[in-house]
């Protein structure tokens, strides 16, 4: 919507239909319709009735982290380069696994089976996370930071950049965030500009939750 609300022309796909009608109505509510192309329930990995070439920029915001099986990342990745012009820009979030390494140390019982040091050492070296609590979300598969950018060149893209979309501010509590914002305004805006600052230290990358992968299609 925000894409749409600057102008740009959007197609949207999800491989879930309710979801897909969600983002339909919310761009007749914004009054955004006449902006989008198309809003198309869709697999990642079939890009089907999308054609060669045919976008300036793609963004890929969930498959890399929803799918486990390697082929199904290298299917995805191969749909989102074929349908991207060239020189086009990509934009691929990505999760982290110390991230979520992290996660589970500080709260094992919320991230079960990683309540014991066998089954987080047995995530580390795989990156497949699955719940074992019945009704939680999808399970979800986690890179190596040192991985992203080889990953996504050997599929013919060339890296721009990688930052952390929460950066440091996926450290802080509810509580936390409360403080700062009762601080006022103008103090808050400082945070929000010093996240911005550090989203691209290459330090500290692993402590984001969700990572943007920036890159160009060559050839």
């Amino acid at each position: 919507m925000k894409l749409a609300e600057k102008g740009y022309r959007v197609t949207l796909t999800d491989l879930t239909p309710k979801l897909v009608n969600v983002a339909e109505n919310k761009a007749k509510e914004l009054r955004l319709s006449n902006q989008f192309d198309g809003f198309h329930v869709m697999d990642a990995r079939e890009l089907t009735t999308l054609e060669t070439q045919k976008f300036n920029a793609s963004l890929m915001m969930g498959p890399m982290y929803h799918l486990q099986c390697e082929n199904d990342r290298n299917a995805a990745i191969k749909e989102l380069y074929r349908v991207t012009r060239s020189d086009g820009v990509v934009f691929v979030a990505f999760m982290s696994r110390i991230k979520h390494t992290l996660s589970s140390l500080l709260h094992p019982e919320a991230w079960k089976p990683n309540n014991n040091m066998d089954s987080i050492e047995k995530f580390i070296a795989t990156g497949e996370f699955n719940h074992n609590d019945e009704g939680r979300f999808t399970g979800a598969y986690y890179f190596d930071i040192k991985e992203i950018s080889p990953f996504m060149e050997s599929h013919g893209f060339e890296t721009l950049n990688l930052i952390g979309s929460s950066s440091i501010g996926s450290l802080l509590s509810n509580e936390q965030w409360s403080y700062w914002k009762n601080k006022g305004q103008v103090e808050f805006d400082q945070l929000i500009e010093l996240l911005k600052e550090t989203a691209m230290d290459p330090y500290i990358l692993g402590v984001s939750s969700h990572l943007l992968y920036i890159g160009k299609k060559k050839g």
